[in-house]
C-alpha cells in the first residue's frame, strides 16, 4: 500500500522526501546532540575550573590571613612587648627606653610582610604615649564594631574581622603575669594585594566572603568592582546575594581552623556567560542546518526539473507520432537514463519514418531531386553563357577600334578583357609570379590610357622567381593603390617602379612611387587600421591582401612602408620562398 502511494508522487517530491528522511533529519539530530553534549562538557569543564579557582583562592586567602595571625601571635607571646604595655612608666625617658627595647619587633613585621597594610596596638595604659605603632585605647575605639565583636572574646586566639573594604586580624594581648591593662593588636591586610589575588584567581563570577553566620561581609563582582549592596552598615545574607537565572554556586568553607572556622569563600557564576560562545555556536548550527536544507533542496529542484522537463519532452514527441510528426528529440550527448531513452526514441522514430518514406515518399522525392538537378544544370549553363557573351562583346569593340585605327583604345579594351577573364576564370588560390605580373602590366596599361602619358612605370624582375607561386592578387592591390592614391593627384608625371627579387630564401616585392606620400599622422593612422579588425574606407584592398598573406605565411611574412608627404611612398613585402 505504501509503495502504491509512492508511485503517485512526482519525481521532485520523491527526491525531496529522500533528502529530508535520509540526510536533513540525521544532520539536524547529529548537530543537536553534538551541541547538547558539547554544552554539557563545557559546563562541566567550566565548573571544574571554577571550583579549582575558588579552592586556590581560598588557600591563598588562608595563607594571607595565617601570616597576619602569625604576626599577632608573635606579639601576644613577646614578653618584652607585654612588659612595655602593662608597666607604669614613671617618666618620658623611661617610656622611650622601654619602647626602644621592642621597636625591632615592629620593624621586622613591617619589612617582612608586604601583604599587611598596617599593625596597630591599642592600650588603655595611661602612661603610654601615642606613636605610629601604639595608640591609646579610648572610648571611641571601644564603640567600634570590631571592638564590640571581640569584647566577649576571652580566648587568646586571633579574631577575623571583615568589612566591605577591609580584612583585619584582631587579638587581645593577655598575659597572666601582666594583666594590669587591656591591650589589643589590630592587623589590617593590604586590600590591594587581596584584590590582586581575586583578579588572578581565574574565577569569572562574583566572589563573596561569608562569616560563620553566612552573612556576606565582602563582595567583589565579576567586572572587578566592589559590590554596592555591601556597605559599612549592611551585610548580605546568603539568600540575598544576587544570582542570575541560571547560576553555578561554588562555596568553599574553611575547616579545622580556630579563627577561620566556618568562614566561607562563596562564588557565583553566571551559566549564560560561561556558555556564551557555545550559545553562539548553537545559532551557527541553526544557520548551518538551514543552509543544509535550503541549498540541497534548490539543487534537487533544479535537477528534478531538468529530468522532469526532458521526460515531458519525450512524452510530447511520442504523442506527436500519432499525427505522423517524426521530429527528433534534441540530443546533447546526455549519458543518463533519460538521455538513453531519448536516443532510443529517436532511433525508433527514424526507423518508422524511413519505413514510411520507403513505401510512400521515395518515388516523389526521387522525381523532385531529378527536377532540381536539371534546374541546377540549366543555371550553370546560363552562368557560363553570360561571361562568354561579355568577352565576345569586348572583342567586337576591340576589332572595330582597330578597323578605325584606334590601336591604343583597342589595346586598352584587350587589357580590360584580360583582367576580367582572369578574375573570373582563376579558380586557384595560388598563381605564379609570371601570371601576377601579366595582370599588373594589363592594369598599368589601362591606367596609362586613363592618365594620357601622365604615368610611367618600370618593372625589374629576377627571372629565377617567375615560376614561384604566390597567393593570387597579392601584389596588384599595392600597384592599384600607388597609381590611384599616389600618382593621380600630382601635377607632373608619375613614376612607379616595381622590383621583384629573391634574397636569402625570401621573395622581395618592392613598389615605389613619386606621388603625394603621407605625413606621420597618416602613417600612424594606417598602421592602427592595419592592426585593427575593422575595415576602413579606401584601404580595404591592402588590408585584405595583408590578412591573406599573414594567414598563408604567418611569421615568415613582413610588411614595411616608408612615405614622406610630397615625395612619394615605398612599400616592401617579404615572403618566405617555400
Amino acid at each position: 500500500m505504501f509503495n502504491l502511494r509512492l508511485h503517485h508522487l512526482k519525481l521532485r517530491s520523491k527526491l525531496i522526501f529522500i533528502y529530508v528522511i535520509c540526510v536533513f533529519i540525521p544532520i539536524v539530530l547529529t548537530n543537536v546532540i553534538f551541541y547538547q553534549v558539547t554544552t554539557a562538557n563545557i559546563k562541566n569543564q567550566k565548573t571544574a575550573d571554577a571550583e579549582r579557582a575558588i579552592s586556590l583562592l581560598q588557600a591563598e586567602l588562608g595563607v594571607l590571613i595565617d601570616d597576619a595571625a602569625g604576626i599577632s601571635y608573635l606579639y601576644s607571646i613577646d614578653t618584652g612587648l607585654n612588659h612595655h604595655l602593662n608597666t607604669d612608666h614613671a617618666s618620658f625617658d623611661q617610656y622611650i627606653e622601654s619602647l626602644s627595647a621592642v621597636s625591632n619587633l615592629f620593624n621586622r613585621a613591617n619589612k617582612e610582610y608586604k601583604t599587611i597594610s598596617s599593625v596597630r596596638i591599642m592600650s588603655d595604659n595611661p602612661t603610654i604615649l601615642a606613636s605610629a605603632d601604639i595608640i591609646k585605647l579610648d572610648d571611641e575605639i571601644r564603640e567600634t564594631d570590631w571592638f564590640r565583636q571581640i569584647k566577649n572574646h576571652n580566648n587568646t586566639y586571633p579574631h577575623l574581622y571583615v568589612t566591605h573594604n577591609s580584612i583585619s586580624i584582631i587579638q587581645k594581648l593577655l598575659d597572666h603575669r601582666f594583666n594590669a591593662y587591656e591591650n589589643v593588636v589590630k592587623i589590617d591586610l593590604n586590600i590591594k594585594y587581596v584584590n590582586q589575588l581575586l583578579d588572578l584567581s581565574g574565577f569569572e563570577g562574583d566572589i563573596y566572603i561569608l562569616d560563620p553566620a553566612n552573612q556576606a561581609r565582602y563582595g567583589r563582582l565579576a567586572n572587578g568592582t566592589p559590590s554596592e549592596l555591601i556597605t559599612a552598615d549592611r551585610t548580605l545574607g546568603m539568600e540575598e546575594i544576587p544570582k542570575p537565572n541560571k547560576t553555578i554556586v561554588i562555596a568553599k568553607q574553611y575547616q579545622k581552623n580556630r579563627y577561620l572556622g566556618i568562614w566561607t569563600v562563596y562564588g557565583v557564576l553566571d551559566e549564560e556567560k560561561i556558555l556564551y560562545d557555545v550559545r553562539q555556536s548553537g545559532q551557527f548550527i541553526l544557520w548551518l542546518a538551514g543552509i543544509n536544507f535550503l541549498v540541497p533542496t534548490i539543487v534537487i529542484m533544479i535537477i528534478s526539473r531538468s529530468i522532469h522537463k526532458r521526460i515531458q519532452n519525450i512524452l510530447k514527441h511520442m504523442k506527436s507520432i500519432k499525427g505522423k510528426n517524426f521530429e527528433r528529440i534534441p540530443y546533447y550527448r546526455e549519458r543518463d537514463e533519460v538521455g538513453e531513452l531519448a536516443v532510443e526514441f529517436n532511433r525508433m522514430s527514424e526507423r518508422i519514418e524511413n519505413l514510411i518514406n520507403d513505401v510512400y515518399v521515395a518515388e516523389i522525392q526521387k522525381k523532385e531531386l531529378e527536377l532540381r538537378q536539371r534546374q541546377a544544370q540549366l543555371h550553370a549553363l546560363h552562368s557560363q553563357i553570360n561571361p562568354h557573351f561579355l568577352f565576345n562583346a569586348l572583342e567586337t569593340i576591340r576589332m572595330r577600334s582597330l578597323m578605325k585605327g584606334e590601336a591604343q583604345t583597342a589595346k586598352t579594351i584587350q587589357n580590360m578583357a584580360k583582367i576580367f577573364r582572369k578574375s573570373i576564370l582563376w579558380k586557384r588560390s595560388f598563381v605564379t609570379i609570371r601570371e601576377e605580373l601579366d595582370l599588373i602590366e594589363s592594369f598599368l596599361e589601362i591606367q596609362k590610357y586613363r592618365f594620357d602619358s601622365k604615368l610611367e612605370y618600370h618593372i625589374e624582375v629576377d627571372q629565377a622567381v617567375m615560376d614561384i607561386e604566390i597567393p593570387k592578387m597579392a601584389f596588384l592591390p599595392f600597384v592599384e593603390n600607388a597609381s590611384i592614391h599616389g600618382i593621380e593627384n600630382i601635377p607632373g608625371i608619375g613614376y612607379i617602379t616595381i622590383q621583384i627579387a629573391q634574397e636569402q630564401g625570401q621573395i622581395i616585392f618592392r613598389i615605389s612611387d613619386n606621388g603625394v606620400g603621407m605625413d606621420q599622422a597618416k602613417m600612424d593612422e594606417l598602421h592602427r587600421y592595419i592592426g585593427e579588425d575593422m575595415a576602413m574606407g579606401d584601404s580595404i584592398g591592402i588590408k585584405n591582401v595583408l590578412t591573406r598573406l599573414k594567414i598563408c605565411y604567418g611569421e615568415s611574412f613582413s610588411f614595411d612602408i616608408v612615405s614622406e608627404q610630397g615625395k612619394g611612398s615605398r612599400i616592401t613585402l617579404r615572403l618566405l620562398n617555400s
